[in-house]
């Protein structure tokens, strides 16, 4: 892994890469982050670290320029769980989901390359982790029942999914 980037921000809302020694934007922070640098973001007048916030600015850009990721709902959602005791759960949930699909999607796109027939395999298995990860999330949260809430199935050769 690299050395953290260390970005900072004046009250300009000027952004500084010292490894650099130049201005950027926060399109070349998007890039960076893209590319896997890890980054920090400082206030220059006051120190305090402000990279959650302005990674959050960039995914704000991002949905205002469409497609969105975030629907309406899921984001009205997650404003629930601002104030909800169940929020530190949901927070690890969302990290887990997106960690999960974003190992699987680059697992799946060199599978593909070499051979489609081992990414099929590769996704009928990567479902039933995703499967497997939500029985857990639920066990966690108190609401898994005698039998599941929810079973997902996925047929790869008619690519169809099924929820039941």
């Amino acid at each position: 892994m690299s050395e953290v980037r260390i970005i900072k921000k004046y009250p300009n809302r000027r952004l500084y890469d010292t490894a650099i020694s130049s201005y950027i934007t926060l399109e070349d922070v998007r890039r960076l982050v893209l590319d896997n640098v890890p980054v920090k973001v400082i206030d220059a007048r006051s120190q305090e670290e402000i990279t959650h916030n302005t990674l959050l600015q960039i995914i704000v850009e991002q949905e205002e320029k469409g497609p969105h990721l975030f629907t309406t709902i899921s984001l009205q959602d997650m404003i629930r769980l601002y104030g909800a005791s169940t929020r530190p759960i949901a927070q690890e949930l969302l990290q887990q989901s997106v960690s999960f699909f974003t190992k699987s999607q680059n697992q799946l796109s060199d599978a593909h390359q070499q051979d489609p027939s081992v990414a099929q395999q590769m996704l009928q298995n990567q479902i039933l982790q995703w499967q497997q990860l939500q029985q857990q999330w639920l066990q966690q949260l108190g609401e898994l029942a005698a039998e599941p809430a929810v079973t997902t199935s996925y047929n790869v050769e008619e690519n169809i999914v099924t929820t039941t």
